[in-house]
């Protein structure tokens, strides 16, 4: 998540996150709380809409710490919580984590995996959870599932078709199921259930939602390349493009996420 910094923060949280976002987090966040809990890490926060949903379910006197590797994504969160809320921010990596052994009772972390090493990650959530503690992430499916990554580069193929960005397809690039799996059990995790998240919902602005696509770190790529092209006129084009596909009024918009649930011995 890298990448997600300075302006690019905002439109993410305000416009790709209530249709990609918030209700997996609603999703995940329920779960985690099944069981009671005393302090629960969530990895690669971002902008707080996951760690909302968690501190809504979680018992009052449970501890929330948050981590991220952007401040700027960070300081939206922080934006979310009043100082009485026991949610702890930090900035640390995901392949690092400043935790000591056995530290929590559960570990939550929606759609950042594909951003980071996974085998080392693994690793260290292993180390931080206690006996019987449990990790929970989501990855997107492909992109056959995910029309925020393959309508948005036929799009940006049409003004770039030499040389098309690929960003969107980074969080799409992680949905074989049996690697992660393995990765997991030779992490040291045992109890691993796998369930493929199938959703559809409105997107209320789909020009805000297509502009937000766009100004993701997709922008840097953009750029790059420069030409005559402006950003506003591909956003222009990824918005008509969702209308003929996904109707108007409202865009009923599709979706497919992968969700792990494992627990450490």
């Amino acid at each position: 998540m890298a990448g997600y910094v300075g302006d690019v923060a905002i439109p993410y949280d305000q416009h790709l996150g209530p249709v990609l976002f918030q209700h997996y987090g609603a999703d995940i966040a329920r779960r985690a709380a099944e069981r009671s809990l005393s302090d629960v890490l969530e990895v690669a926060a971002g902008t707080g809409i996951v760690t909302r949903q968690l501190r809504n379910a979680l018992a009052q006197e449970a501890q929330l710490t948050a981590i991220d590797i952007s401040d700027d994504m960070l300081n939206v969160a922080r934006t979310k919580f009043a100082p009485h809320e026991q949610v702890t921010f930090q900035l640390a990596d995901a392949t690092a984590l400043p935790f000591d052994d056995e530290a929590f009772d559960a570990v939550v972390c929606q759609f950042g995996v594909m951003f980071f090493d996974k085998e080392t990650a693994f690793r260290e959530v292993h180390r931080s959870l206690r006996s019987g503690g449990r990790y929970l992430f989501s990855v997107w499916d492909s992109e056959h599932y995910n029309p925020f990554a393959s309508l948005s580069f036929e799009v940006l193929k049409q003004f770039f078709p030499s040389d098309t960005p690929r960003f969107l397809f980074d969080p799409v690039a992680c949905h074989a199921i049996d690697p992660l799996k393995e990765q997991l059990i030779r992490s040291g995790f045992g109890q691993i259930a796998i369930s493929v998240q199938q959703r559809e919902y409105d997107i209320e602005d789909v020009a805000a939602f297509a502009r937000a696509l766009i100004f993701s770190p997709l922008i840097f790529e953009i750029n790059e390349r420069g030409g005559d092209v402006t950003p506003e006129e591909i956003a222009e084009a990824l918005t008509q493009a969702l209308v003929r596909e996904f109707g108007s009024n409202p865009t009923r918009y599709p979706m497919q996420a992968i969700l792990f649930e494992a627990e450490k011995p």
